[in-house]
């Protein structure tokens, strides 16, 4: 479940109510919901291995990747590995619950979106980066955080006032537990209930946050990968 917050002004504020437009789920296949008329969010309630969530809170962050690619889900895992070969130091197990974990979501998504290729983003923030309340120009997205804290959100009763306010806004703030899997419509896909969220405040804290990122491919995104061409 997400975990509600109170505003930088110190305020006490009661937790949003269940909006029937989140759907909440305990497996993959519960993300699905996204596609269902009047759905704007699923949340999929997971946690990660006690291991594979204790081995990437250890690593180096300077050594977390970061990363862009655009793959069919079966060229995944080929893809992927190249950029953790050296992660972890002896760590191959746990890298390759990583991929697996990785391959499962861009499957999951593939399936959703309904798009033969994922432009997959796995990326290390260090900075406020999206700190703004906003709809992302997307039909939809996919989003889990693997280390550090996870996505601010609203729910859709209180988005336009989120909008409009900003770093004013007091009402009710949610945030998504580490490791949750969030699917979610932006503007595109629904001009006027696309999600509302943010990114959390880590600047000049140490904090590091690695989230992948899930899109269906764009103008912008890179060439599909491709086994023969090196990179």
């Amino acid at each position: 479940m997400t975990t509600s917050l109170a505003p930088s002004t110190g305020a006490t504020v009661l937790p949003a109510p269940r909006d029937a437009r989140v759907a909440w789920c305990e497996t993959t296949a519960g993300l699905g919901a996204i596609n269902r008329p009047g759905v704007t969010m699923a949340i999929w309630r997971r946690s990660l291995p006690l291991c594979l969530g204790g081995w990437i809170g250890r690593l180096d962050p300077t050594t977390l990747p970061d990363l862009r690619i655009l793959v069919r889900p079966t060229d995944l895992r080929r893809a992927l590995l190249p950029f953790l070969a050296d992660v972890g130091g002896a760590g191959r197990p746990m890298r390759d619950l990583l991929v697996g974990d990785v391959d499962t979501l861009v499957r999951t998504f593939s399936d959703i979106a309904g798009c033969d290729h994922v432009d997959v983003r796995l990326e290390r923030i260090t900075d406020d980066a999206c700190w703004k309340f906003h709809r992302d120009s997307v039909d939809v997205r996919l989003l889990t955080t693997y280390r550090g804290p996870a996505t601010e959100w609203v729910t859709p009763g209180y988005a336009e006032q989120a909008l409009r306010e900003q770093k004013g806004y007091a009402g009710p703030i949610e945030r998504l537990q580490a490791h949750d899997v969030a699917v979610f419509k932006g503007r595109n896909g629904d001009p006027q209930d696309g999600i509302v969220h943010r990114s959390p405040a880590i600047a000049d804290q140490g904090i590091v946050r690695w989230l992948l990122c899930l899109n269906k491919p764009t103008r912008v995104s890179p060439a599909p990968w491709s086994a023969d061409v090196p990179r």
